[in-house]
């Protein structure tokens, strides 16, 4: 049985800030062990919360994550101040039923022959730790933050909710 990430303290508030950012800054391992980022096509995560994005069975990464399964993910929503990063273990998924399960039309853009694709694969991220960062509007931050440096000499910490949250077991 899988391991379910939903149910740690903070958990509930990451996969919030996550939910509607559209793209995922995935980053893996090269084989000269350097570290390569690419955007990546954010679906919602599942009832256990994992992360899964669609790929080409043959792109690089696909070799890099069997290579080194650890992956690093960046969300950004910087309209609402709000970040997250999460880091996990990869895996590589070809199963045809799971690609139709999470497929949506808009994807035919980069896999034309649709979910039958035979070059289609899915990465599904376990997710192992995350830390959010959730802060109010930048014009509220600017203005207090500005007001209070001038004040106190101290940066305006206490308006930022900020949280390291374990998600494995």
């Amino acid at each position: 049985m899988a391991h379910d990430h939903t149910h740690h303290d903070g958990a509930k508030k990451l996969y919030d800030l996550i939910k509607d950012v559209r793209i995922a800054m995935m980053t893996s391992v090269n084989p000269d062990g350097s570290l390569h980022a690419r955007p990546m096509y954010n679906h919602q995560a599942d009832e256990t919360g994992d992360l899964w994005f669609f790929t080409r069975a043959r792109d690089p990464k696909v070799q890099e994550i069997r290579r080194d399964a650890e992956v690093a993910l960046a969300y950004a929503d910087p309209s609402n101040q709000n970040y997250v990063s999460v880091s996990g273990t990869a895996e590589i998924v070809t199963d045809k039923d799971k690609v139709k399960d999470l497929w949506s039309e808009g994807l035919r853009t980069w896999f034309p022959k649709g979910p039958d694709d035979p070059n289609i694969a899915l990465i599904r991220v376990h997710p192992k730790s995350g830390e959010y960062w959730d802060s109010p509007s930048q014009t509220v931050m600017q203005l207090y933050g500005y007001a209070k440096a001038r004040l106190t000499g101290e940066p305006p910490y206490e308006l930022s909710d900020q949280k390291k949250v374990n998600l494995s077991a």
